[in-house]
């Protein structure tokens, strides 16, 4: 899409108005989760996630052959007595042999059913492990992944004239505005050999700039709705913007980010991408510890069997489990419980079928129900406790 930048103010006269082209992102919601988690077939819903990222794959005859090799085992799978699964993959085969756009794609996702028809394409703006998974229905936990990490940063820089706001998302720029306030020349100038005798103008002018910089801000936010905030500035000039922001904007100020306004676009890219997977983690980790010491006063669980039967009893507000935790179970056909072992049901002693994905349904399941769920990727102490736990409604 192309974003507008606003004409700059250069000693009260209009700059023609700039144009920057900025890549454009798959809106991937948690509406979208929702949608899908919300549709179930008569067949299985195969699920297919393939890593198209062009630093690994430069040509397009890698990419097949990184389909045909995930494609490859969920075939023999399938073959002889799941006929739409079959159906599934070949219509992915040509998908992927028939090309698409890969600009901005670095990882694609797709949902396949027969009856009723479910057929569902999601580029995606992150590389993903390459699997398929077939079940009841779509295995949404990359994509759940992926909306907490795609939160919108607003980063607003400023100094005493000039002032530049961007909107990050997943490391790629949204949004980029700019204005600029130059102080007079003559006070400019003569303020050097006597201070004291413009100060006042001075900073009333700066005064000014931090006002527009605060209002360019929010307009910004009307626009992109961006998850954080943060702003970069001398020490005396950043208390002041954050004291004029509004107070939508201070209630999403995280922190302050080391980058001031005559940096390069990619150096303020790189320095957004610090700044939030710095405070990303410190969120993660919070979360964590959050979990573990609520697990000895009965408002959590950790481990993977304490937290599929809190499933069970519909029990779960937040499930919280590791990235790329993937392992096989068991669901009943009769009460939909989880399982990690067993044939027969451990609650109404009915026959249950095997799950390819028993972290997918758990995610799924909590959606269904109205949950939460909290996808750690940057803490190792989860690992530690099971890899997946939940806080429990009661």
């Amino acid at each position: 899409m192309r974003v507008p930048i606003p004409a700059e103010r250069v000693h009260g006269a209009e700059a023609p108005p700039i144009e920057q082209e900025v890549q454009g992102l798959p809106d991937i919601t948690e509406d979208t989760i929702r949608d899908l988690v919300a549709f179930k077939g008569k067949e299985p819903v195969t699920s297919c996630f393939l890593d198209v990222d062009g630093s690994r794959f430069l040509h397009q005859r890698q990419i097949e052959q990184e389909l045909e090799s995930v494609l490859r085992p969920a075939r023999l799978e399938a073959n002889g007595h799941r006929p739409a699964v079959s159906r599934s993959l070949d219509r992915i085969e040509r998908y992927v042999r028939g090309g698409f756009d890969r600009s901005n794609t670095r990882g694609l996702a797709f949902f396949s059913c027969s009856d009723p028809d479910l057929w569902h394409v999601v580029p995606l703006p992150m590389s993903v492990r390459s699997r398929v998974v077939v079940n009841d229905q779509p295995a949404v936990g990359a994509l759940q992944s992926m909306v907490e990490q795609a939160a919108r940063l607003g980063v607003l820089l400023v100094d005493r004239q000039r002032s530049r706001m961007f909107v990050f998302s997943l490391g790629e720029l949204v949004e980029h505005r700019e204005d600029e306030d130059p102080l007079p020349r003559e006070i400019d100038n003569r303020a050097r050999a006597a201070r004291g005798d413009h100060a006042g103008q001075i900073d009333a002018a700066v005064d000014r700039h931090l006002h527009a910089a605060a209002a360019m801000a929010f307009e910004t936010w009307q626009r992109t709705d961006f998850d954080r905030f943060t702003i970069g500035a001398p020490d005396d000039l950043a208390t002041r913007t954050l004291e004029l922001v509004h107070p939508y904007l201070r209630e999403r100020n995280v922190d302050r980010i080391d980058v001031r306004p005559g940096a390069s676009i990619e150096q303020i890219r790189q320095a957004a991408c610090a700044f939030e997977a710095r405070v990303e983690a410190a969120r993660e980790h919070e979360v964590v510890d959050r979990l573990i010491a609520s697990v000895s006063t009965g408002r959590a669980v950790e481990g993977l069997r304490p937290t599929l039967e809190a499933l069970g009893d519909h029990r779960v507000a937040t499930l919280v489990v590791s990235k790329d935790f993937s392992q096989s179970g068991w669901k009943c056909s009769t009460c939909d419980r989880l399982f990690d072992q067993g044939r027969t049901c451990g609650r109404c002693d009915g026959q249950m079928t095997e799950v390819d994905d028993l972290i997918e349904e758990a995610i799924e399941a909590t959606m269904r129900r109205s949950g939460h769920v909290e996808v750690v990727v940057q803490d190792a102490d989860l690992d530690v406790h099971g890899r997946i736990g939940a806080f429990l409604r009661y």
